[in-house]
């Protein structure tokens, strides 16, 4: 079934699910399943919520398919009801947790301690703990889903201004936090593992 839709543009799919074509949808949820469950699955912390969260993303989806702008890109569009889903969970749990971050940042060299970091400890795990909601989805949203400034902002319903500073002070304080685990110089980048080079790159 799906070798029918592979080769077509999501913006088709979307104009054939408009149409009513439920296999046009079905090929959109198997593009963005995955994509979806990890933005949620990292943005939250549990399993389960992030898989009713993502089943409810592509249920609202499905209901609003039809206000969907064609000529606009569908990822964005998808992944600003993700996260409207999340921030409704959040709300309805009442564990909204959103604390300023230091605005004056130390920006000595961090790679030296983040190599030293031990080999089982995840970087995005550690963003996850560390930065407020916003900011984790915006670096999130930047280095693994590799989105636009402008997609971005789309998604968190912030100006493209107000996501460079969310991903300025993001990264600023990831920066402090790994230089806070060890002063002592060390090799700068042996031992880093590959999944952390993205984010790595860009807090240095």
């Amino acid at each position: 079934m799906r070798t029918e839709f592979e080769a077509v543009p999501d913006a088709e799919l979307a104009r054939e699910s408009q149409a009513g074509s439920l296999p046009a949808f079905e090929e959109l949820v198997y593009r963005y399943e995955a994509r979806i469950y990890g933005f949620l699955l990292k943005s939250c912390g549990n399993q389960t919520d992030a898989r009713e969260l993502t089943q409810d993303t592509f249920v609202r989806a499905f209901q609003a398919v039809l206000q969907f702008d064609v000529r606009r890109e569908f990822a964005p569009w998808l992944f600003t009801i993700a996260r409207r889903k999340l921030v409704d969970r959040i709300r309805l749990r009442k564990t909204v947790s959103d604390e300023p971050i230091p605005d004056s940042p130390d920006f000595m060299d961090p790679a030296e301690a983040l190599a030293r970091i031990e080999d089982s400890e995840n970087l995005w795990a550690k963003a996850q703990r560390k930065l407020p909601a916003i900011q984790f989805q915006a670096l999130w949203l930047r280095y693994a889903e590799d989105m636009e400034m402008t997609q971005i902002a789309q998604v968190l319903r912030r100006t493209r201004t107000h996501v460079k500073v969310l991903l300025f002070r993001a990264r600023a304080a990831l920066a402090k936090e790994l230089h806070g685990l060890d002063n002592v110089s060390a090799r700068r980048s042996s031992g880093v593992r590959p999944e952390f080079q993205p984010l790595r790159t860009a807090i240095l």
